[in-house]
Protein backbone atom coordinates (compact mmCIF):
# COMPACT_ATOMS: atom_id res chain seq x y z
CA UNK A 1 0.00 0.00 0.00
CA UNK A 2 1.13 3.27 -0.84
CA UNK A 3 2.12 6.25 1.33
CA UNK A 4 -0.38 8.76 0.88
CA UNK A 5 1.46 12.08 -0.21
CA UNK A 6 1.46 15.20 2.31
CA UNK A 7 -0.66 17.92 0.65
CA UNK A 8 -0.47 21.71 1.32
CA UNK A 9 -4.39 21.59 1.12
CA UNK A 10 -6.41 19.71 4.28
CA UNK A 11 -9.07 18.38 3.28
CA UNK A 12 -8.19 17.26 0.03
CA UNK A 13 -10.94 17.12 -2.92
CA UNK A 14 -12.14 13.69 -2.29
CA UNK A 15 -12.11 13.92 1.60
CA UNK A 16 -14.39 17.44 1.59
CA UNK A 17 -14.76 18.96 -1.38
CA UNK A 18 -16.65 22.17 0.19
CA UNK A 19 -14.33 22.79 3.18
CA UNK A 20 -11.09 22.05 0.34
CA UNK A 21 -12.57 25.01 -1.09
CA UNK A 22 -13.40 27.21 1.30
CA UNK A 23 -9.53 26.15 2.67
CA UNK A 24 -7.97 27.00 -0.93
CA UNK A 25 -9.64 30.18 -0.87
CA UNK A 26 -7.62 30.95 2.79
CA UNK A 27 -4.17 29.23 1.62
CA UNK A 28 -4.14 31.51 -1.29
CA UNK A 29 -4.92 34.68 0.19
CA UNK A 30 -7.83 35.22 -1.89
CA UNK A 31 -10.94 36.63 0.35
CA UNK A 32 -11.82 36.25 4.17
CA UNK A 33 -15.20 36.71 5.47
CA UNK A 34 -15.82 40.51 7.28
CA UNK A 35 -17.67 41.43 9.93
CA UNK A 36 -20.50 41.62 8.21
CA UNK A 37 -22.60 38.80 7.73
CA UNK A 38 -22.60 37.21 4.41
CA UNK A 39 -19.80 39.86 2.85
CA UNK A 40 -16.03 39.77 2.06
CA UNK A 41 -13.12 41.46 2.02
CA UNK A 42 -11.36 40.61 -1.40
CA UNK A 43 -6.99 40.69 -0.81
CA UNK A 44 -4.82 41.92 -3.22
CA UNK A 45 -3.91 38.55 -5.02
CA UNK A 46 -8.02 37.74 -5.15
CA UNK A 47 -8.76 41.19 -6.29
CA UNK A 48 -6.01 41.23 -8.57
CA UNK A 49 -7.73 38.32 -10.72
CA UNK A 50 -10.70 39.93 -10.51
CA UNK A 51 -8.92 43.24 -11.99
CA UNK A 52 -7.63 41.39 -14.89
CA UNK A 53 -10.89 39.65 -14.95
CA UNK A 54 -12.31 43.32 -15.83
CA UNK A 55 -9.75 44.57 -17.80
CA UNK A 56 -10.17 41.98 -20.15
CA UNK A 57 -14.23 41.49 -20.57
CA UNK A 58 -14.13 45.91 -20.42
CA UNK A 59 -12.15 45.71 -23.64
CA UNK A 60 -14.55 43.09 -25.08
CA UNK A 61 -17.56 45.33 -24.20
CA UNK A 62 -15.96 48.19 -25.83
CA UNK A 63 -15.26 46.40 -29.10
CA UNK A 64 -18.83 45.19 -29.59
CA UNK A 65 -19.71 48.75 -28.69
CA UNK A 66 -20.61 48.96 -25.10
CA UNK A 67 -19.47 52.40 -23.42
CA UNK A 68 -19.75 52.60 -19.37
CA UNK A 69 -21.98 54.21 -16.79
CA UNK A 70 -23.19 54.31 -13.75
CA UNK A 71 -26.44 54.32 -12.00
CA UNK A 72 -27.78 54.43 -8.00
CA UNK A 73 -27.16 51.90 -5.76
CA UNK A 74 -30.41 52.67 -4.26
CA UNK A 75 -33.76 51.93 -6.57
CA UNK A 76 -37.40 53.31 -5.09
CA UNK A 77 -39.50 50.37 -4.49
CA UNK A 78 -42.25 51.80 -6.22
CA UNK A 79 -39.91 51.18 -9.38
CA UNK A 80 -39.52 47.41 -8.50
CA UNK A 81 -43.53 47.01 -8.06
CA UNK A 82 -43.63 48.18 -11.60
CA UNK A 83 -42.80 44.80 -13.16
CA UNK A 84 -44.76 42.19 -11.17
CA UNK A 85 -42.60 38.86 -12.48
CA UNK A 86 -39.50 40.98 -11.69
CA UNK A 87 -40.07 41.83 -7.91
CA UNK A 88 -41.10 38.55 -7.06
CA UNK A 89 -38.22 37.30 -8.67
CA UNK A 90 -35.97 38.86 -5.90
CA UNK A 91 -38.44 40.44 -3.33
CA UNK A 92 -37.13 37.64 -0.53
CA UNK A 93 -33.45 39.00 -1.60
CA UNK A 94 -33.98 42.71 -1.17
CA UNK A 95 -32.09 44.92 1.98
CA UNK A 96 -34.50 48.02 2.01
CA UNK A 97 -33.65 51.14 3.46
CA UNK A 98 -35.97 53.00 5.59
CA UNK A 99 -34.28 55.89 7.70
CA UNK A 100 -32.52 58.45 6.69
CA UNK A 101 -30.48 59.06 9.62
CA UNK A 102 -29.40 57.32 13.45
CA UNK A 103 -30.28 59.56 16.63
CA UNK A 104 -28.82 58.82 20.35
CA UNK A 105 -31.53 56.37 22.29
CA UNK A 106 -33.40 57.29 25.14
CA UNK A 107 -30.81 53.82 27.01
CA UNK A 108 -27.84 55.02 25.29
CA UNK A 109 -26.91 53.98 21.79
CA UNK A 110 -28.23 54.88 18.22
CA UNK A 111 -31.79 54.45 16.68
CA UNK A 112 -33.01 54.83 12.90
CA UNK A 113 -34.87 58.13 12.84
CA UNK A 114 -36.42 60.06 9.86
CA UNK A 115 -38.32 57.36 8.57
CA UNK A 116 -38.40 58.05 4.61
CA UNK A 117 -41.20 58.96 2.63
CA UNK A 118 -40.59 55.84 0.21
CA UNK A 119 -38.52 52.49 1.12
CA UNK A 120 -35.06 52.17 -1.01
CA UNK A 121 -34.11 49.28 -2.24
CA UNK A 122 -29.79 48.78 -2.35
CA UNK A 123 -29.91 46.97 -5.93
CA UNK A 124 -30.03 43.94 -6.70
CA UNK A 125 -29.97 44.47 -10.31
CA UNK A 126 -30.65 47.42 -12.25
CA UNK A 127 -33.20 46.90 -15.15
CA UNK A 128 -35.82 49.44 -13.41
CA UNK A 129 -33.69 52.18 -12.24
CA UNK A 130 -32.00 52.09 -15.56
CA UNK A 131 -34.92 51.53 -17.40
CA UNK A 132 -36.37 54.94 -15.64
CA UNK A 133 -33.10 56.54 -17.46
CA UNK A 134 -33.65 55.17 -20.58
CA UNK A 135 -37.04 56.54 -20.72
CA UNK A 136 -36.34 59.87 -20.84
CA UNK A 137 -32.94 59.68 -22.90
CA UNK A 138 -35.22 57.94 -25.62
CA UNK A 139 -37.64 59.95 -28.10
CA UNK A 140 -37.04 58.90 -31.17
CA UNK A 141 -35.77 55.52 -33.44
CA UNK A 142 -32.49 57.78 -33.82
CA UNK A 143 -32.00 57.78 -29.93
CA UNK A 144 -31.09 54.06 -30.67
CA UNK A 145 -29.70 51.53 -29.42
CA UNK A 146 -28.21 52.25 -26.21
CA UNK A 147 -25.40 50.38 -25.52
CA UNK A 148 -24.75 50.95 -21.94
CA UNK A 149 -22.17 48.31 -19.30
CA UNK A 150 -21.68 49.50 -15.81
CA UNK A 151 -19.76 47.69 -13.12
CA UNK A 152 -20.77 47.84 -9.58
CA UNK A 153 -21.57 46.42 -6.62
CA UNK A 154 -25.05 44.70 -5.89
CA UNK A 155 -26.63 43.04 -2.61
CA UNK A 156 -29.00 39.82 -2.34
CA UNK A 157 -29.62 39.31 0.97
CA UNK A 158 -28.42 35.03 0.75
CA UNK A 159 -28.78 33.38 4.08
CA UNK A 160 -26.26 30.66 3.21
CA UNK A 161 -23.07 32.34 1.85
CA UNK A 162 -19.99 30.73 0.20
CA UNK A 163 -17.25 32.86 -0.86
CA UNK A 164 -17.43 34.19 -3.92
CA UNK A 165 -20.33 31.61 -5.23
CA UNK A 166 -22.40 33.32 -3.02
CA UNK A 167 -22.48 36.22 -1.20
CA UNK A 168 -24.79 39.18 0.13
CA UNK A 169 -22.81 41.11 -1.47
CA UNK A 170 -20.93 40.60 -4.67
CA UNK A 171 -18.80 42.71 -7.56
CA UNK A 172 -20.32 42.43 -11.26
CA UNK A 173 -21.21 44.08 -13.97
CA UNK A 174 -23.84 44.71 -15.83
CA UNK A 175 -24.91 45.82 -19.30
CA UNK A 176 -28.37 46.73 -20.30
CA UNK A 177 -29.18 47.59 -23.64
CA UNK A 178 -32.17 49.31 -25.54
CA UNK A 179 -32.77 48.91 -29.47
CA UNK A 180 -35.34 49.95 -32.12
CA UNK A 181 -36.37 46.11 -33.09
CA UNK A 182 -36.62 42.58 -31.72
CA UNK A 183 -34.10 41.28 -34.04
CA UNK A 184 -31.60 43.56 -32.71
CA UNK A 185 -32.41 42.84 -29.05
CA UNK A 186 -32.26 39.10 -30.22
CA UNK A 187 -28.83 39.71 -31.38
CA UNK A 188 -27.55 41.19 -28.95
CA UNK A 189 -28.79 38.78 -26.01
CA UNK A 190 -26.61 36.16 -28.34
CA UNK A 191 -23.57 38.36 -28.94
CA UNK A 192 -23.14 38.85 -24.98
CA UNK A 193 -22.94 35.03 -24.76
CA UNK A 194 -20.90 35.09 -26.89
CA UNK A 195 -18.53 37.18 -25.44
CA UNK A 196 -18.87 35.45 -22.04
CA UNK A 197 -18.15 32.16 -23.78
CA UNK A 198 -14.70 33.75 -25.51
CA UNK A 199 -13.89 35.04 -22.31
CA UNK A 200 -14.35 31.45 -19.94
CA UNK A 201 -12.71 29.49 -22.74
CA UNK A 202 -9.64 31.25 -23.67
CA UNK A 203 -9.01 33.75 -20.86
CA UNK A 204 -10.34 31.13 -17.84
CA UNK A 205 -9.54 27.82 -19.59
CA UNK A 206 -12.60 26.52 -18.52
CA UNK A 207 -15.16 25.12 -21.17
CA UNK A 208 -18.89 26.19 -21.19
CA UNK A 209 -22.24 25.05 -22.48
CA UNK A 210 -23.86 27.87 -24.01
CA UNK A 211 -27.92 27.48 -24.15
CA UNK A 212 -30.77 28.73 -23.57
CA UNK A 213 -32.93 28.20 -19.99
CA UNK A 214 -35.84 26.76 -19.48
CA UNK A 215 -39.36 28.92 -18.69
CA UNK A 216 -39.09 27.98 -14.91
CA UNK A 217 -35.11 28.88 -15.08
CA UNK A 218 -35.59 31.76 -16.81
CA UNK A 219 -34.32 35.40 -15.36
CA UNK A 220 -37.65 37.45 -13.77
CA UNK A 221 -39.05 39.40 -16.50
CA UNK A 222 -36.95 38.08 -19.04
CA UNK A 223 -38.64 36.51 -22.34
CA UNK A 224 -35.79 35.02 -22.90
CA UNK A 225 -32.17 33.63 -20.60
CA UNK A 226 -29.31 32.32 -22.26
CA UNK A 227 -26.33 31.25 -19.72
CA UNK A 228 -22.70 29.53 -19.85
CA UNK A 229 -22.74 26.41 -17.95
CA UNK A 230 -19.18 25.13 -17.02
CA UNK A 231 -18.32 21.81 -14.90
CA UNK A 232 -15.92 22.08 -11.52
CA UNK A 233 -14.19 19.21 -10.63
CA UNK A 234 -16.98 18.01 -8.06
CA UNK A 235 -18.62 17.69 -11.37
CA UNK A 236 -21.34 20.18 -10.46
CA UNK A 237 -22.34 23.03 -12.79
CA UNK A 238 -21.69 26.34 -11.84
CA UNK A 239 -23.76 28.89 -14.30
CA UNK A 240 -21.03 31.67 -15.19
CA UNK A 241 -22.86 33.97 -17.13
CA UNK A 242 -26.00 34.95 -18.48
CA UNK A 243 -27.39 37.29 -21.15
CA UNK A 244 -31.49 38.14 -20.98
CA UNK A 245 -33.55 38.93 -24.05
CA UNK A 246 -36.37 41.22 -21.72
CA UNK A 247 -38.43 41.58 -25.20
CA UNK A 248 -40.70 44.80 -23.85
CA UNK A 249 -41.58 43.61 -20.64
CA UNK A 250 -39.39 46.13 -19.11
CA UNK A 251 -40.32 48.91 -21.41
CA UNK A 252 -43.32 48.60 -21.54
CA UNK A 253 -43.41 49.32 -17.62
CA UNK A 254 -40.76 52.32 -17.57
CA UNK A 255 -42.19 53.87 -20.09
CA UNK A 256 -39.14 53.58 -22.07
CA UNK A 257 -40.61 54.64 -26.00
CA UNK A 258 -39.86 56.08 -29.08
CA UNK A 259 -41.33 57.53 -32.62
CA UNK A 260 -40.34 54.63 -35.34
CA UNK A 261 -39.79 55.80 -38.69
CA UNK A 262 -42.78 56.04 -39.61
CA UNK A 263 -44.46 58.29 -36.34
CA UNK A 264 -46.03 55.74 -34.72
CA UNK A 265 -45.13 55.07 -30.92
CA UNK A 266 -43.72 51.85 -29.79
CA UNK A 267 -41.73 50.43 -27.25
CA UNK A 268 -38.13 49.70 -27.22
CA UNK A 269 -36.56 46.33 -27.09
CA UNK A 270 -34.19 45.90 -24.17
CA UNK A 271 -31.74 43.06 -22.71
CA UNK A 272 -29.46 42.34 -20.30
CA UNK A 273 -26.14 40.66 -19.25
CA UNK A 274 -23.90 40.23 -16.13
CA UNK A 275 -20.91 38.15 -14.99
CA UNK A 276 -19.32 38.61 -11.04
CA UNK A 277 -16.79 37.93 -8.97
CA UNK A 278 -18.39 34.20 -8.96
CA UNK A 279 -15.85 33.82 -11.69
CA UNK A 280 -13.28 33.62 -9.18
CA UNK A 281 -14.38 31.07 -7.41
CA UNK A 282 -15.11 29.33 -10.87
CA UNK A 283 -11.34 29.31 -11.10
CA UNK A 284 -10.46 27.65 -7.93
CA UNK A 285 -12.87 24.87 -8.63
CA UNK A 286 -12.24 23.96 -12.49
CA UNK A 287 -8.49 24.37 -11.72
CA UNK A 288 -7.62 24.23 -8.48
CA UNK A 289 -5.19 20.80 -7.03
CA UNK A 290 -4.86 19.57 -3.38
CA UNK A 291 -1.85 22.09 -3.13
CA UNK A 292 -3.88 25.09 -3.91
CA UNK A 293 -4.74 27.26 -6.64
CA UNK A 294 -3.69 26.97 -10.17
CA UNK A 295 -4.15 30.17 -12.15
CA UNK A 296 -4.25 30.24 -15.99
CA UNK A 297 -1.80 32.20 -16.94
CA UNK A 298 -3.60 34.70 -18.88
CA UNK A 299 -5.65 36.20 -15.65
CA UNK A 300 -2.69 35.33 -12.95
CA UNK A 301 -1.86 39.00 -11.45
CA UNK A 302 1.96 37.51 -11.74
CA UNK A 303 3.18 34.97 -14.19
CA UNK A 304 7.05 34.39 -13.06
CA UNK A 305 7.96 34.50 -9.28
CA UNK A 306 12.09 34.25 -9.03
CA UNK A 307 13.20 33.41 -6.01
CA UNK A 308 16.71 34.04 -4.70
CA UNK A 309 18.60 30.85 -3.17
CA UNK A 310 21.63 32.27 -1.03
CA UNK A 311 23.44 30.09 2.66
CA UNK A 312 25.37 34.13 3.47
CA UNK A 313 25.74 37.62 2.58
CA UNK A 314 28.46 37.41 0.11
CA UNK A 315 26.00 34.98 -2.26
CA UNK A 316 23.11 37.22 -1.41
CA UNK A 317 24.88 39.84 -3.33
CA UNK A 318 25.58 38.18 -6.00
CA UNK A 319 21.98 36.33 -6.56
CA UNK A 320 19.93 39.27 -5.99
CA UNK A 321 22.30 40.72 -8.42
CA UNK A 322 21.43 37.74 -10.98
CA UNK A 323 17.96 37.75 -10.16
CA UNK A 324 17.54 41.60 -10.95
CA UNK A 325 19.09 41.33 -14.20
CA UNK A 326 17.18 38.16 -14.80
CA UNK A 327 13.49 39.69 -13.99
CA UNK A 328 14.28 42.68 -16.02
CA UNK A 329 14.69 40.23 -18.98
CA UNK A 330 11.38 37.78 -18.16
CA UNK A 331 9.67 41.34 -17.74
CA UNK A 332 10.54 42.22 -21.46
CA UNK A 333 9.73 38.91 -22.90
CA UNK A 334 5.99 39.16 -23.97
CA UNK A 335 2.86 36.55 -23.62
CA UNK A 336 -0.54 36.94 -24.69
CA UNK A 337 -0.20 40.34 -26.35
CA UNK A 338 1.44 41.97 -23.62
CA UNK A 339 4.54 41.85 -21.15
CA UNK A 340 5.55 38.79 -19.12
CA UNK A 341 4.87 39.72 -15.04
CA UNK A 342 7.85 38.47 -13.26
CA UNK A 343 9.25 40.04 -9.73
CA UNK A 344 11.51 38.88 -7.19
CA UNK A 345 10.48 37.53 -3.79
CA UNK A 346 13.74 38.71 -1.74
CA UNK A 347 12.05 38.69 1.67
CA UNK A 348 13.58 37.23 4.96
CA UNK A 349 11.64 33.95 4.90
CA UNK A 350 13.10 30.55 4.68
CA UNK A 351 13.16 28.87 1.03
CA UNK A 352 10.64 26.12 1.53
CA UNK A 353 7.93 28.56 3.07
CA UNK A 354 8.07 30.83 0.37
CA UNK A 355 7.80 28.16 -2.21
CA UNK A 356 4.72 27.09 -0.96
CA UNK A 357 2.81 30.48 -0.93
CA UNK A 358 3.42 30.88 -3.98
CA UNK A 359 2.20 27.06 -4.80
CA UNK A 360 -0.87 27.44 -2.64
CA UNK A 361 -1.59 31.35 -5.07
CA UNK A 362 -1.25 29.95 -7.98
CA UNK A 363 1.28 31.04 -9.96
CA UNK A 364 2.28 29.56 -13.24
CA UNK A 365 5.91 29.81 -13.09
CA UNK A 366 8.37 29.56 -9.82
CA UNK A 367 12.34 30.35 -10.82
CA UNK A 368 14.60 29.61 -8.36
CA UNK A 369 18.40 30.97 -8.65
CA UNK A 370 21.22 29.70 -6.23
CA UNK A 371 24.93 30.03 -6.71
CA UNK A 372 24.80 26.39 -8.59
CA UNK A 373 22.51 28.16 -11.19
CA UNK A 374 24.38 30.96 -11.68
CA UNK A 375 27.70 28.94 -12.48
CA UNK A 376 25.64 27.79 -15.47
CA UNK A 377 24.23 30.60 -16.77
CA UNK A 378 20.50 29.43 -15.77
CA UNK A 379 18.07 28.71 -13.53
CA UNK A 380 15.75 25.73 -12.11
CA UNK A 381 11.96 26.28 -12.99
CA UNK A 382 8.60 24.68 -11.53
CA UNK A 383 5.41 24.70 -13.58
CA UNK A 384 2.59 24.73 -11.05
CA UNK A 385 -0.25 23.23 -13.50
CA UNK A 386 2.10 19.51 -13.94
CA UNK A 387 4.44 20.54 -11.31
CA UNK A 388 6.89 19.54 -13.85
CA UNK A 389 10.53 21.08 -12.55
CA UNK A 390 13.68 21.50 -14.35
CA UNK A 391 17.33 23.24 -15.18
CA UNK A 392 17.19 25.82 -17.87
CA UNK A 393 19.70 28.28 -19.48
CA UNK A 394 19.09 31.60 -18.85
CA UNK A 395 18.67 32.58 -22.56
CA UNK A 396 16.55 29.47 -23.46
CA UNK A 397 13.89 30.52 -20.03
CA UNK A 398 13.62 34.61 -21.15
CA UNK A 399 13.04 33.51 -24.84
CA UNK A 400 10.46 30.83 -24.28
CA UNK A 401 8.58 31.57 -21.13
CA UNK A 402 5.95 33.07 -23.46
CA UNK A 403 5.70 30.14 -25.70
CA UNK A 404 5.60 28.27 -21.97
CA UNK A 405 2.87 30.06 -20.61
CA UNK A 406 0.72 29.48 -23.88
CA UNK A 407 1.00 25.75 -23.39
CA UNK A 408 -0.09 25.52 -19.39
CA UNK A 409 -2.78 28.10 -20.59
CA UNK A 410 -3.97 25.29 -23.76
CA UNK A 411 -3.11 22.92 -21.08
CA UNK A 412 -5.35 23.44 -18.68
CA UNK A 413 -8.50 24.02 -20.73
CA UNK A 414 -7.83 20.56 -22.99
CA UNK A 415 -8.09 18.91 -19.18
CA UNK A 416 -11.07 20.69 -17.54
CA UNK A 417 -12.60 19.67 -21.04
CA UNK A 418 -11.49 16.26 -20.27
CA UNK A 419 -12.70 15.94 -16.83
CA UNK A 420 -16.27 17.56 -18.64
CA UNK A 421 -16.22 14.87 -21.53
CA UNK A 422 -15.61 12.05 -19.49
CA UNK A 423 -18.35 12.78 -17.08
CA UNK A 424 -21.12 13.77 -19.77
CA UNK A 425 -23.97 11.14 -20.36
CA UNK A 426 -26.88 10.43 -22.46
CA UNK A 427 -29.32 9.39 -20.18
CA UNK A 428 -32.25 7.83 -21.99
CA UNK A 429 -34.46 6.42 -18.56
CA UNK A 430 -35.56 7.49 -15.64
CA UNK A 431 -34.37 4.70 -13.43
CA UNK A 432 -30.57 5.73 -14.98
CA UNK A 433 -31.16 9.33 -14.46
CA UNK A 434 -31.98 8.52 -10.40
CA UNK A 435 -29.16 6.17 -10.06
CA UNK A 436 -26.40 8.69 -11.70
CA UNK A 437 -27.53 11.65 -9.56
CA UNK A 438 -28.20 9.74 -6.78
CA UNK A 439 -24.85 9.76 -4.07
CA UNK A 440 -23.20 6.77 -3.65
CA UNK A 441 -21.98 7.77 -0.06
CA UNK A 442 -23.98 9.31 2.26
CA UNK A 443 -21.52 11.19 3.90
CA UNK A 444 -20.66 12.73 0.73
CA UNK A 445 -23.42 14.12 -1.33
CA UNK A 446 -21.27 15.86 -3.61
CA UNK A 447 -20.02 12.89 -5.34
CA UNK A 448 -22.78 12.21 -8.31
CA UNK A 449 -22.81 11.75 -11.94
CA UNK A 450 -22.00 14.75 -13.86
CA UNK A 451 -24.02 16.30 -16.44
CA UNK A 452 -26.96 14.51 -17.88
CA UNK A 453 -28.15 15.16 -21.76
CA UNK A 454 -32.09 14.00 -21.56
CA UNK A 455 -35.29 14.46 -23.22
CA UNK A 456 -37.85 16.61 -21.61
CA UNK A 457 -40.33 18.83 -21.30
CA UNK A 458 -41.89 21.32 -19.79
CA UNK A 459 -44.51 19.64 -16.97
CA UNK A 460 -44.83 20.08 -13.03
CA UNK A 461 -44.24 16.62 -12.69
CA UNK A 462 -40.52 16.84 -13.91
CA UNK A 463 -40.32 19.58 -11.30
CA UNK A 464 -40.92 17.49 -8.25
CA UNK A 465 -38.80 15.13 -9.42
CA UNK A 466 -35.82 17.16 -10.15
CA UNK A 467 -36.63 19.03 -6.71
CA UNK A 468 -36.22 15.52 -4.90
CA UNK A 469 -33.14 14.59 -6.61
CA UNK A 470 -31.25 18.43 -6.27
CA UNK A 471 -30.93 18.32 -9.83
CA UNK A 472 -32.03 21.36 -12.29
CA UNK A 473 -31.89 21.54 -16.09
CA UNK A 474 -29.11 23.86 -16.69
CA UNK A 475 -29.84 24.66 -20.27
CA UNK A 476 -30.91 24.18 -23.81
CA UNK A 477 -27.68 23.67 -25.51
CA UNK A 478 -27.73 26.12 -28.43
CA UNK A 479 -25.10 23.67 -30.30
CA UNK A 480 -28.18 20.68 -30.41
CA UNK A 481 -30.07 19.78 -33.45
CA UNK A 482 -33.40 18.82 -33.23
CA UNK A 483 -33.77 15.40 -31.53
CA UNK A 484 -37.25 13.78 -31.84
CA UNK A 485 -37.36 11.52 -28.30
CA UNK A 486 -39.38 10.82 -25.51
CA UNK A 487 -39.27 13.01 -22.01
CA UNK A 488 -37.93 10.19 -19.78
CA UNK A 489 -39.98 11.68 -16.76
CA UNK A 490 -43.65 12.01 -18.37
CA UNK A 491 -43.58 9.81 -21.49
CA UNK A 492 -44.56 12.71 -23.52
CA UNK A 493 -42.89 13.63 -26.82
CA UNK A 494 -39.69 15.33 -26.69
CA UNK A 495 -38.35 17.50 -28.98
CA UNK A 496 -34.62 17.45 -27.85
CA UNK A 497 -32.97 17.19 -24.94
CA UNK A 498 -31.09 19.70 -22.41
CA UNK A 499 -28.18 19.53 -19.83
CA UNK A 500 -29.38 17.91 -16.49
CA UNK A 501 -26.95 18.54 -13.24
CA UNK A 502 -26.38 19.37 -9.76
CA UNK A 503 -25.37 23.34 -9.91
CA UNK A 504 -24.27 25.53 -7.45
Amino acid sequence: MTEKRKTAITPTRADDYPEWYQQVIKAAELAENSPVRGCMVIKPWGWGIWENMQRVLDGMFKATGHENAYFPLFIPMSFLEKEAEHVEGFAKECAVVTHHRLEPGPEGGLIPAGKLEEPLIVRPTSETIIGAMYAQWVQSYRDLPILINQWANVVRWELRTRLFLRTAEFLWQEGHTAHATEQEAREETARMLDVYADFAENWMAMPVVKGEKTAGERFPGAVSTLSIEAMMQDRKALQAGTSHFLGQNFSRAQEIKFQDQNGQEVFAWTTSWGVSTRLVGALVMTHGDDDGLILPPRLAPKHVVVLPIYRNDQERGEVLSYCQSLTAELNAATFSGGPVRAWIDDRDLRGGDKNWQHVKKGVPLRVEVGPRDIAKNGAFVARRDTGEKRGLGRDELVQTVGALLDEMQAGLYLRALQLREANTRRIDSLDEFRQYFTPQDEDKPEIHGGFALCHWCEDPAVDQILKDLKVTIRCVPSTAEPEPGTCIFTGKPSTGRAVFAKAY
